[in-house]
């Protein structure tokens, strides 16, 4: 059911739609969570940093203690995550092969030289 509410819903096959669709009519509070789910999404993909306080104030008129704690970090750190809406560079390849670095390295703690840690990191893609 989770891959069915954060896949696109134009990817999903139509016995996947009509169970989604079952299972949110039996559930508003799911409904609910999933229109939230879908809107953050638009806007990470679309990059529109503009609908980032209407979506927060949306989620936060709603019954969702979890997602209420969510937009609660989000306004913590709005600034950077605006910027992270709206501008076009971003560190994700960056931080992505760091934290595959951190996972290789720890994956051979106490295990084996660095010789074979810079192997194994040139060569794991």
């Amino acid at each position: 059911m989770t891959r069915w509410i954060l896949t696109h819903p134009d990817r999903l096959d139509a016995d996947d739609t009509a169970a989604l669709k079952k299972i949110l009519e039996r559930s508003p509070p799911l409904a609910a969570a999933t229109a939230h789910v879908a809107g953050s999404a638009e806007m990470l993909v679309e990059r529109h940093g503009d609908r980032l306080d209407a979506w927060i104030s949306a989620v936060e008129a709603d019954d969702q203690p979890d997602l209420h704690r969510f937009t609660h970090g989000l306004r913590r750190d709005h600034a950077a995550v605006l910027a992270g809406l709206t501008q076009p560079h971003s560190s994700g390849v960056i931080e992505g092969n760091v934290n595959r670095i951190k996972t290789i390295k720890r994956q051979m703690y106490g295990r084996a030289s660095f010789d074979l840690l810079r192997k194994r990191v040139l060569l794991t893609r």
